[in-house]
């Protein structure tokens, strides 16, 4: 800043030396110039550009390259490092309804719970407290399937724990899910360890069989369940929520029209079966959004968002 400071002020001098001079005018029939105005109007713009260059971009920088407001406290819940998650919960003392967060990165170890964080914020400022939960993923040691499952599972009961120290309401839990943590919230419902109001899946990849078709992202279905489906058929008839069918809680299903990480039709294809199952089975599909568009609470997909959140906590 202070480089921008003497720069006007040198040209501050300047411009008052020659006051006399340029208050004639300029000679094109203009009227005269006001040197201290001029130099005003200098400093102005000078320092709305500088604002300009430090100001947040809420729209231009992407929200994983955005850090998250920090959680209220990282808790583990198992031994293994992987085995924790971030709590956040609303102001007040009275219980709080809670969000099971999942987050995605298609199951590899190198996507963390960090970049959801910012859904976590926005849920719990809307009054709704949040345990983001990290699992064992591909490359971790004993990661892949079975393991993230079980830990998200694990993570889920641990709830029971939570409650004996913070005031959650464990009448009113949903659970939500990005991309793989839209399968993983999925699964979560249909084991049917812990009571939920619903599931809301973001995105989700709910049909595994479909995905190892489309060979989405580079592949990475064999690479979580072992194998293709004629050579594991077992785990992807016990990991693919499609295929655990109905899951006999209500289920909310988002997805953006422009998402070319995970086909929208992965959705619609869920929304048909969970509906020719019995299950209360609802899709929203949010025009012009793409992938982490459902993740970001600064766009416009974000509304149906925590929208489809509160009505289940209802």
């Amino acid at each position: 800043m202070a480089h921008i400071w003497r720069a006007a002020n040198l040209g501050r001098s300047r411009l008052l030396g020659g006051q006399s001079r340029l208050k004639a005018g300029c000679g094109q029939d203009c009227p005269p110039h006001n040197c201290e105005t001029l130099y005003k109007a200098a400093v102005l713009f000078l320092a709305m550009a500088l604002a300009g260059c430090r100001a947040p971009r809420p729209m231009t920088t992407p929200i994983l390259d955005l850090a998250p407001p920090p959680a209220d406290a990282r808790i583990a819940y198992g031994e293994a490092p992987q085995q924790f998650g971030d709590l956040r919960l609303p102001k007040g003392a009275h219980p709080h309804p809670v969000a099971i967060v999942i987050h995605g990165g298609y199951w590899r170890s190198a996507y963390g719970l960090e970049h959801i964080g910012h859904l976590c914020a926005a849920l719990t400022r809307a009054g709704v407290a949040t345990w983001s939960l990290e699992y064992r993923r591909i490359g971790d040691p004993g990661g892949g399937w079975p393991a993230s499952g079980e830990d998200v599972v694990r993570g889920a009961e641990y709830l029971r724990t939570l409650a004996q120290r913070y005031p959650l309401d464990l009448t009113r839990v949903v659970a939500i899910g990005h991309s793989a943590g839209g399968q993983l919230a999925l699964w979560l419902a249909a084991q049917h360890k812990i009571p939920l109001r619903g599931v809301v899946s973001l995105a989700g990849v709910d049909d595994l069989r479909r995905a190892w078709e489309l060979g989405l992202s580079r592949g990475v279905v064999a690479e979580l369940l072992g194998g293709a489906p004629q050579e594991r058929p077992e785990r992807y008839r016990q990991a693919s929520p499609i295929e655990l069918l109905p899951l006999g809680v209500p289920e909310r299903l988002l997805h953006g029209t422009r998402d070319d990480m995970v086909p929208i039709e992965m959705s619609r294809r869920f929304l048909g079966a969970a509906a020719a199952a019995g299950d209360d089975a609802r899709m929203i599909e949010l025009p012009d959004a793409g992938h982490f568009d459902l993740i970001d609470p600064r766009t416009h997909a974000w509304a149906a968002v925590e929208a489809a959140v509160l009505d289940l906590l209802k």
